[in-house]
């Protein structure tokens, strides 16, 4: 992969764009989800989207990721690959990978088998009961180091805490060596010490692959967010410094006004 960091797993850039969503409109019974929505990233940049509830947020990520296809509009991701005509699993394969609110991993297996089986995500292979690569086992050693599992690798997924779950989930996502990697409400049900903890692991995958986060919690967006999308009713109402967008009257008027008791 061009531009990809001294460990060779991860593409990362500095002026181009990751994703790019032109004039999108996605329209559920006569009601816009999104209605001529633009909005993009650029590679290696790690961007949180707000909104109020309706505002369009779960919808973007359904255009992006293959699952809702828009009436109108474009949407291109990392300069060539037209996402609306690519199926979900095309679109994984070529580097975009959710993590949804609720985490999904593999209870009855341990951390450290959950990461080899995300690998088989990738590349087809079923890896677990078959003898590892030695380039497998750095990588998976290298996700443990990463997501803070390390000592927890052979424990049973089903017995870890939520946040335990939400990063081993993050890790078998990294497995998949993504571009661009999607984030629904990471912290949400986190304890405060969690959700630092998700923070730091977030800018530190930020260093190498792209990352969007939709999120609720004012308190973390404000902690750990660079720069901030704001959707209300299906279109972006303004983006810039999160300091910048918690000041502006709009958003104040929209969304913040609401979220400071959820904060």
């Amino acid at each position: 992969m061009a531009g990809g960091t001294s460990n060779g797993i991860y593409a990362n850039g500095a002026s181009d764009k990751i994703i790019d969503v032109q004039e999108v409109t996605v329209s559920f019974d006569g009601f816009k989800a999104l209605n001529g929505l633009n909005f993009s990233m650029q590679q290696g940049e790690l961007r949180f989207v707000i909104g109020p509830n309706g505002a369009g947020k779960t919808t973007l990520l359904d255009v992006m990721t293959g699952k809702t296809r828009p009436q109108t509009g474009t949407v291109t991701f990392n300069k060539e690959v037209n996402v609306l005509r690519c199926a979900e699993h095309e679109l994984v394969r070529q580097g975009i990978g959710r993590k949804f609110q609720t985490p999904t991993v593999f209870a009855p297996l341990t951390v450290y088998e959950n990461l080899e089986a995300a690998a088989g995500f990738t590349d087809g292979m079923f890896h677990l009961f078959s003898k590892l690569s030695d380039t497998l086992h750095k990588k998976i050693d290298e996700i443990l180091q990463l997501i803070g599992l390390w000592e927890r690798a052979y424990v049973r997924a089903g017995i870890l805490s939520h946040g335990e779950k939400q990063w081993l989930e993050i890790g078998m996502l990294l497995m998949q060596e993504p571009k661009l990697l999607l984030l629904d409400e990471p912290v949400a049900g986190m304890t405060r010490q969690e959700r630092n903890r998700t923070g730091e692991l977030l800018r530190a995958i930020a260093k190498r692959c792209s990352i969007l986060v939709v999120e609720h919690d004012m308190e973390f967006v404000r902690n750990y967010a660079g720069k901030v999308s704001v959707l209300h009713l299906g279109s972006l109402l303004t983006e810039g410094p999160v300091e910048q967008v918690q000041a502006d009257p709009q958003v104040i008027e929209v969304y913040i006004g609401r979220s400071r008791s959820h904060a």
